[in-house]
């Protein structure tokens, strides 16, 4: 793993959402911004994905269940390559392939239409098992936020995937510990969530969701881990990398004004 290339890309992600987000006028930087370090190392060190082929049948899947989080998707895959950068420019724009929420017939590199939370979840669920069915190499990686579990559909999902014995999927939940309305903990408390998602039949390893080399821990421990699905309970921080956006509730689906932006873009840039 080479970290401080990672770094590197994290922090010019960061800055391409706060941009995209302004102008925009629209969309959600906090819970972006908690992820961004988990895209950065899915699609720049860890996953089988091919931007010359991307659909390829035995590459791995990625499944942002969280949709509002779009903006960290599409920057990462703008990074990488799946369409030219410049398409930033009109993300939730009438017609744009950057709508408000990934649509997977509209824009290169997203594997499913996801939005309503917890179905993203169960899609992926879905994904897994059919390249397991199909003998695939492959993973299947999805990223939930943490108060996307308060869905029923995602514990269904849970209990589907240690059925099928899912091994080649991995969960990512965005422990950032805020929603929409408030924090999580005011709003269906998710405590002891470790001890319950392996009452699940899952593996589940916890990690510092902004330290590379402790999330590349926590990936190299579930590789070992055969015959029940994985999670990994990445803990983060709403906003990370913004000062005034840390851990700060109203930043959850604000648009940041011209200074904001300025403001926040001095910090990333350092």
């Amino acid at each position: 793993m080479n970290k401080d290339k990672l770094v590197e890309i994290s922090k010019n992600l960061r800055k391409d959402i706060i941009e995209t987000i302004n102008k925009a006028g629209s969309g959600h930087p906090g819970g972006s911004l908690s992820i961004i370090d988990i895209l950065s190392y899915l699609y720049f060190e860890k996953m089988n994905i091919d931007v010359s082929n991307p659909k390829y049948e035995e590459r791995d899947r990625f499944v942002l269940s969280k949709g509002h989080a779009a903006p960290a998707l599409y920057v990462t895959l703008a990074e990488k390559g799946f369409f030219d950068k410049e398409e930033l420019n009109h993300l939730r724009e009438l017609g744009s392939i950057l709508q408000g929420h990934p649509d997977a017939k509209k824009c290169p590199g997203v594997d499913i239409c996801t939005g309503s939370l917890g179905q993203g979840f169960s899609n992926a669920c879905g994904i897994a098992l059919g390249n397991k069915l199909n003998n695939y190499n492959s993973k299947t990686y999805v990223v939930l936020g943490d108060g996307e579990l308060q869905e029923g559909i995602v514990w269904e999902a849970m209990m589907a995937a240690a059925k099928y014995n899912l091994d080649n999927l991995v969960a990512i939940v965005d422990k950032n510990n805020i929603q929409l309305d408030g924090r999580v903990s005011d709003i269906m408390p998710l405590d002891n969530l470790e001890n319950r998602i392996s009452d699940f039949g899952w593996h589940v390893v916890q990690c510092d969701g902004h330290d590379f080399d402790d999330i590349n821990r926590a990936f190299n421990e579930i590789e070992e881990v055969k015959d029940k699905p994985k999670c990994i309970i990445a803990n983060t921080i709403k906003g990370k990398g913004v000062s005034f956006m840390e851990d700060n509730v109203a930043w959850h689906g604000v648009a940041p004004n011209k200074e904001q932006t300025e403001m926040a873009i001095a910090e990333i840039v350092g």
